[in-house]
């Protein structure tokens, strides 16, 4: 087949129609050359690179793990508050527990720093003793509050207490005194990782540097006014003392030990 390409050419343009058409084969030939070279090339980079790899694997190795503590002020309160009724008939019941949340929430304005939201509201029968009978009708709707401002919460859940049951009072820190002091605990978190690191490749005379490495975090709970739960609500709250909540971060990974 190409010698009869050539030979086409000869006929046509003769001498030079043949030298043209050698010309664009050995102008092919060379850019296939060109390329087996670069891939010749590229093969043996690969390969020094999966000899790197190989190398990096058989490294030793040491895990461990370090945490970093900050104290957060517990400058964010949160209160749930709540109307409950029983009487003969859902529709009574259900008047005298909204006329409650309404007298609650109109009282609630009088404090803007305080943030207010309803919350659920159920309705279920009460059953005679020992009788599938219904003898009444239960009734329960909350509210939450929420407040920076602790001192004019803990007024206003004194006041609620005249026609609301308090059923609980946290305290814990706003979102940005949270993250504050997580990132203040993750700084500490690392410097404690890097000084353990240290300490390993020193003591075996090596260096090291860093495979592996995960941040986490939890809190040490949130402090709460236990006495402000149950039957001791219906007493006026005491003073508040919010107190701090300590965040905690922890830091595992893994180092690898080179010469």
């Amino acid at each position: 087949m190409k010698l009869q390409q050539g030979l086409a050419y000869w006929k046509r343009f003769g001498y030079k129609g043949l030298s043209s058409f050698h010309g664009c084969r050995m102008s092919r030939f060379e850019s296939l050359s060109k390329t087996a070279l670069i891939l010749v090339f590229a093969a043996a980079g690969l390969g020094a690179s999966q000899a790197a790899l190989a190398e990096a694997d058989d490294l030793p190795t040491v895990s461990f793990s370090a945490s970093g503590a900050a104290s957060a002020a517990n400058d964010l309160a949160q209160a749930t508050a709540y109307a409950e009724i029983t009487g003969g008939k859902p529709r009574d019941v259900a008047a005298q527990v909204n006329e409650q949340i309404a007298g609650a929430l109109a009282l609630a304005k009088s404090y803007p720093s305080v943030r207010t939201r309803t919350g659920a509201t159920n309705t279920w029968p009460v059953y005679a003793k020992d009788s599938r009978t219904i003898s009444a009708w239960r009734m329960r709707s909350s509210i939450t509050l929420e407040s920076n401002d602790i001192p004019a919460l803990s007024e206003l859940v004194g006041k609620l207490q005249d026609r609301l049951a308090v059923e609980s009072l946290v305290l814990m820190p706003s979102p940005d005194t949270r993250a504050a002091a997580e990132d203040a605990a993750t700084k500490d978190a690392l410097a404690a990782f890097e000084a353990r690191a240290r300490l390993v490749s020193e003591t075996l005379k090596k260096h090291y540097r860093i495979k592996e490495l995960n941040i986490g975090g939890h809190n040490v709970g949130f402090p709460v006014a236990a006495a402000m739960r149950g039957a001791a609500m219906e007493m006026k709250p005491a003073p508040i003392q919010a107190g701090n909540s300590d965040v905690s971060i922890e830091v595992n990974g893994t180092i690898e030990l080179i010469d």
